[in-house]
């Protein structure tokens, strides 16, 4: 594994990280698996900010000895509440969810604390004149923290994070179809509308690549995440592209960016994240992805779900993202997999649950019609 320097945060983290999110939900052999594959190809990267209580047990259990050997990325304002995670900008919550982090991860401190999913300038001016960043920044001083960073999919919100001074490290949604979303439209607008074919690809949106710039400028370091989008650049019918890329290529994409130190590798086996870690034994032509540049853009991933459950708090406890998951998974084959009808059978709720109030549509960074596709749900699996 090769190793680069995180900013000015000076820490010096895998280039292909381990991001836990996929880890929740399973029992603590197989948590303890995962991780001990990631260090066993010197990954030392951890992003961890689920607030389910289990698995930032199992987590904190699972380093137990070896928690020098490892940086962890943990975020201020995931919280717990009602049974499912949710974000606050309310400081009080804020304290007490990150407190917990350090008891059930069993640590003192914090690598990189990062303020958590920051998509809207509302947001980030909660955080920044609502006491968080405030707080932040003391836990900064004390060691409790070692770098301040923030996480958002937004690359106006990244430069406004920039130009701070304050923010050591971003955690950012890099892939080739977010870089070329043309200039005026927003992170979860039409990668490609008909008037865009009609014109050249000019390059990267000259936002995300101001971001990118400054970054690099103010030696603020990025890690990544949706390397993959959610799967989508694996999969030749549903990038918008046109190709299926493979994952090395992914990750030797989004290292190509400046600025970019770690890519975080999401893993639910140990075989999913060895593969990731063969990225640092691939050849230069598994890694390329330049043919890609000069593909056509076949649709957007506006409407997509990303898996990621930004979308969260329900007032109908639905997990939105294995709803969405299992009807992507439905909807790709011709008859309804039984194994498909199973697993959603056996999720606690289902989209006949939904109230369809559309207060998770609000809070998708990615447009999807959450309602719609609960009814859709309905309509496949029955309930």
């Amino acid at each position: 594994m090769l190793y680069q320097t995180l900013g000015r945060s000076g820490l010096e983290v895998s280039r292909v990280g381990l991001g836990c999110e996929y880890l929740e939900g399973q029992n603590y052999p197989a948590v303890r698996a995962v991780i001990d594959a990631a260090l066993s190809q010197g990954v030392n990267l951890l992003d961890v900010f689920m607030s389910q209580p289990q698995i930032r047990s199992d987590i904190g259990r699972a380093l137990q000895g070896r928690r020098k050997d490892v940086l962890i990325q943990g975020h201020f304002g995931a919280i717990w509440k009602d049974d499912q995670y949710g974000r606050t900008r309310e400081l009080r919550e804020t304290q007490r969810f990150f407190e917990d982090l350090l008891t059930r991860l069993q640590t003192d401190y914090i690598d990189i604390g990062m303020l958590h999913c920051v998509d809207t300038d509302r947001e980030f001016d909660q955080i920044f004149a609502g006491g968080t960043a405030d707080y932040a920044q003391k836990l900064k001083q004390q060691g409790v923290i070692r770098a301040l960073g923030i996480s958002t999919h937004d690359p106006a919100i990244g430069l406004r994070a920039v130009e701070t001074g304050l923010i050591d490290v971003i955690l950012f949604s890099v892939n080739p179809a977010y870089d070329l979303l043309p200039e005026g439209l927003g992170s979860t607008a039409p990668l490609f509308d008909q008037a865009t074919y009609r014109q050249p690809l000019l390059g990267v949106n000259p936002v995300r690549e101001a971001f990118y710039q400054a970054c690099q400028r103010e030696n603020v370091g990025v890690t990544v995440m949706k390397s993959l989008a959610a799967g989508a650049l694996l999969d030749a019918k549903r990038s918008p592209f046109g190709i299926a890329l493979t994952p090395i290529q992914c990750i030797h994409y989004a290292l190509d960016r400046p600025a970019v130190a770690s890519v975080l590798a999401g893993a639910r086996t140990p075989e999913e994240i060895l593969e990731s870690c063969r990225y640092e034994q691939a050849s230069d032509e598994e890694k390329d992805y330049s043919l890609l540049l000069a593909a056509t853009p076949q649709f957007s991933l506006r409407g997509k779900c990303m898996y990621c459950n930004h979308c969260l708090p329900c007032p109908a406890h639905i997990n939105v993202a294995q709803v969405n998951k299992l009807l992507d998974l439905a909807e790709s084959q011709p008859q309804l997999p039984p194994t498909v009808q199973a697993h959603y059978e056996a999720l606690e709720r289902h989209g006949s649950d939904c109230v369809g109030c559309h207060a998770c549509e609000s809070r998708c960074p990615f447009g999807v019609a959450v309602a719609e596709n609960m009814a859709r749900a309905v309509q496949i699996f029955g309930k």
